[in-house]
């Protein structure tokens, strides 16, 4: 049973045991538009063969990739990826350790980063909450699985997050076995700057690829609290922090832009089917719960009770010049204008063009225009029962 308890990232299944359904890839790297054979071969090999028949196939041909440079099993401090790598400036990087296995996945993330080229390729894998769950769910009798993918749950899940028991779990584990949502592994690549650019579930592992593009950003490491503070545009352009109940998985906020490119806008300008919200986070949006903790900007005069959505800076530059310039005229508020719209806009010029027609009106007559919109959207969230999704 300890083997059960604290190891099953290891027990991988058949190529014939297990298959990931019903998830959508955000990317697809073409691996023939690469001109390096070297590089081309090992991205091939990750996305055919099993995790231990790639292992020995890296392992058989390291000698023959000159371009590749392959960190093993027992490469897992930045020092030693320092020291594997060194002067060599692969195009392509493989790191054969399951992230979730890494101590101190944040710091080596960006050490890999230091050492490699902008547009050079990361190859990793990791084994999933969602994969570890299926797996224990295919092993074990339903009432041991269901007992065993609850501790996991608690203890490599809800433990690290809590400050009651952070301490206690890096005391004992030192961070080497914790169980990563595919949300937060892709937010915590896009934190170290790099961009995916491929990623999928092969033979029971999550597997991605990424590019370096830019520098690590530069911020404190989020925490799994459950109230979270997040950076927005406010009036006049200066930046403003709102506090809302977190509904997204840790890490959601990095992988923002590589959700636009790859998720369609639904009501509102939000994103349709956003995968980055967890159970609660929709139980407490359709409820309207998860802005409770905004009331506190709203005391301090960060916001305002109708207005614009307070943006995050990506999302903000989206927007056109024009409607740039227009909203940080007027502060944010809890109530956004598209709620007062018969029918919720959709796309980005949609929504844009609700907030014209509510800012110019608002600067013309603002106290008359709050009190039409406001009364406006109690009454569509009440009668027509709109909803935040």
């Amino acid at each position: 049973m300890k083997r059960a308890l604290f190891q099953l990232q290891y027990e991988i299944p058949r190529a014939d045991e297990y298959t990931e359904q019903g998830t959508e890839h955000g990317a697809r790297l073409t691996v023939d538009d690469i001109d390096d054979p070297a590089v081309r071969a090992t991205l091939g090999a990750a996305h055919t063969l099993s995790y231990r028949e790639w292992l020995r196939w890296l392992q058989e041909h390291r000698e023959s990739m000159p371009t590749v440079a392959v960190l093993p099993l027992t490469s897992t401090t930045p020092e030693s990826a320092r020291y594997r790598i060194g002067n060599h400036k692969p195009r392509l990087t493989v790191v054969t350790r399951p992230l979730q296995t890494i101590e101190g996945l944040n710091e080596y993330l960006y050490t890999l980063n230091d050492l490699l080229d902008n547009n050079d390729l990361l190859l990793c894998h990791a084994m999933s909450a969602r994969l570890k769950r299926e797996l224990v769910m295919r092993r074990y009798p339903w009432g041991i699985a269901h007992g065993i993918a609850a501790w996991n749950y608690l203890w490599h899940r809800v433990c690290p997050k809590l400050r009651l028991t952070r301490n206690l779990y890096f005391t004992l584990t030192h961070g080497k076995d914790r169980t990563f949502n595919r949300v937060e592994i892709l937010g915590r690549l896009y934190r170290a700057g790099f961009e995916v650019e491929d990623e999928g579930f092969i033979h029971g592992e999550f597997f991605i690829t990424a590019r370096k593009a830019m520098p690590p950003v530069d911020d404190t490491p989020p925490t799994g609290s459950p109230i979270i503070h997040l950076r927005r545009i406010g009036k006049g352009g200066k930046e403003i922090v709102v506090h809302k109940f977190r509904t997204m998985y840790t890490y959601s906020e990095y992988i923002q832009p590589y959700i636009f490119l790859h998720q369609k806008l639904a009501g509102g300008g939000k994103f349709k089917d956003d995968y980055r919200v967890n159970f609660w986070g929709r139980l407490m949006r359709s409820l309207w719960l998860d802005e409770l903790p905004m009331a506190w900007n709203l005391i301090r005069g960060d916001i305002k009770l109708v207005g614009v959505r307070p943006l995050s800076p990506h999302y903000f530059s989206l927007y056109s010049k024009e409607m740039q310039e227009l909203r940080i005229k007027t502060k944010p508020g809890l109530l956004p204008p598209f709620y007062y719209e018969r029918t919720t806009p959709v796309t980005l010029d949609e929504v844009q063009e609700s907030e014209r027609r509510y800012i110019e009106a608002y600067l013309k007559k603002p106290f008359a225009t709050d009190w039409r919109y406001f009364w406006g959207i109690v009454g569509n969230i009440v009668l027509r029962r709109k909803r935040s999704k």
